[in-house]
């Protein structure tokens, strides 16, 4: 089977972030593009689904996103869904026992705009504030290049309390970055921070999605279709041949011709389909530096209300956040609460049965909201998302491939490959307009896709 072309046929594999954002260029930019997706929904780590065991719609894994996403805010505003993102500037901390602590921006110059809410905050001791502003500012003279020294390491040298690395700098980056301090890369942890806490109050805002994740996607699909591409589900690439003058791409139903192709599927399956050539073996060489690292979203639905906060980070136990949906969703208002729990890095839980996980999760959110002892749960869903993201580790930017590869009519998508981001939506969405913008490059009319980062505000115009 052959695409129909005038030399600007592009297939993509994966309708993930990365390459629906990659389609969507490339459609903007009069490319004929086809899409093929395994499953019957995008969305890829992102997505939502049907449960068949209580009916009800559930993410596979709750996302947020903050203002300093410039590349997928922007994104969204492409896709026109741009406001089914609630957005809050303030962020909610509760310890066992049920003590709130509000973190919210005050009017103060970045990068003090945070100041007093710590210098508020019951959850730190006198010395734990010195030593978190001690951190902060050391990460004031930039952003270091990737080395093999680790997060963890780095807080030990910038004489961090052990109450600073439980209560604040591992519920930060274990939720952003899905990993364990020792196994994180110094850049992107001191990237995350200067992004969330220190360039300005709007690039720590948090976003959540208001409607189901493959809802809020399912409008790229339309987006494509209506600039002639085709998005193709339930349809599985099994491998691509790559030649000087286009590239093959095989399914189940036979073979498609097309003149350049955007692998954007996660690390583990690309090395699953690339060609035995001297390109793919290196590459497959450099994959083996990632690893995956498991989240897992713990689905309740309670006869009542438990708690009247939207969401919250929970201090001190095994699960981490708490998203009310039933408050932060459309369509979600009837008697009861349903909520999610989040676990990132949930190494331990991947092992357990479903009841074990349960057991844990409503033992340990009932110390936060006691209310739940009188609950009765009507529904619930343990979610193990064992392949979520991969592990920032320390140095594995040097096997990070960039967009354009040494095959001339191949291209690379994904939130790891050399976007300057970790694992996340942002990072994502960057790939594949760095793809989408390679492309253009390549048939000689550049288009610049990617968008600005977030200016920096106040102070931070002159330290930063």
């Amino acid at each position: 089977m052959s695409a129909t072309s005038q030399g600007n046929s592009v297939g993509i594999i994966g309708g993930g972030l990365a390459g629906l954002a990659a389609g969507c260029a490339l459609a903007d930019a009069g490319m004929k593009v086809t899409l093929f997706e395994r499953r019957p929904y995008v969305g890829g780590r992102a997505s939502s689904y049907e449960h068949p065991g209580t009916g009800e719609v559930v993410d596979n894994c709750q996302h947020v996103l903050f203002g300093c996403c410039t590349n997928l805010i922007d994104f969204y505003k492409k896709l026109g869904v741009a406001d089914k993102i609630g957005w809050s500037s303030n962020i909610n901390f509760i310890e066992p026992g049920g003590r709130l602590t509000v973190f919210a921006p005050s009017k103060l110059p970045a990068p003090l705009h945070n100041v007093l809410a710590f210098i508020r905050s019951p959850l730190f001791s006198l010395g734990d504030k010195l030593a978190i502003a001690r951190g902060l500012t050391a990460m004031l003279r930039g952003l270091p290049e990737d080395s093999s020294q680790d997060f963890l390491t780095w807080l030990r040298e910038q004489k961090q309390t052990p109450q600073a690395i439980k209560r604040f700098w591992e519920p930060v980056l274990i939720s952003a970055l899905t990993e364990d301090l020792d196994r994180i890369s110094v850049r992107y942890a001191t990237k995350v921070f200067r992004e969330l806490f220190l360039f300005s109050a709007e690039g720590g805002k948090m976003g959540v999605p208001t409607i189901p994740l493959s809802d809020l996607y399912a409008a790229a699909i339309d987006y494509i279709r209506k600039r002639d591409g085709e998005v193709l589900l339930r349809t599985v690439v099994t491998g691509f041949n790559p030649a000087a003058d286009g590239v093959t791409l095989t399914t189940a139903s036979g073979e498609t011709n097309f003149d350049y192709a955007v692998v954007a599927a996660p690390f583990q399956t690309v090395a699953g389909i690339l060609p035995a050539d001297t390109v793919g073996e290196n590459l497959k060489a450099k994959l083996q530096h990632f690893e995956p690292s498991p989240i897992t979203g713990i689905h309740l639905w309670f006869d009542r209300e438990v708690t009247q906060l939207p969401h919250a980070a929970l201090m001190d136990r095994t699960i981490q956040w708490m998203y009310q949906k039933s408050k932060l969703q459309e369509n979600r208002q009837g008697p009861g609460s349903y909520m999610e729990l989040v676990v990132s890095a949930s190494k331990s839980l991947v092992p357990k049965s479903r009841e074990e996980v349960l057991e844990i999760a409503l033992r340990e959110l009932a110390e936060f909201f006691p209310a739940v002892k009188d609950a009765t749960v009507t529904k619930s869903v343990v979610v193990k998302e064992v392949y979520a993201a991969y592990a920032i580790l320390p140095g594995l930017d040097e096997f990070r491939p960039e967009a354009a590869t040494a095959w001339p009519r191949v291209f690379l998508a994904g939130d790891w490959t050399a976007t300057e981001w970790p694992a996340t939506m942002e990072g994502a969405v960057r790939s594949g307009y760095l793809s989408a913008e390679a492309i253009t490059a390549a048939i000689g009319q550049r288009q610049q896709f990617i968008v600005a980062d977030l200016p920096k505000a106040g102070l931070m115009k002159l330290l930063g």
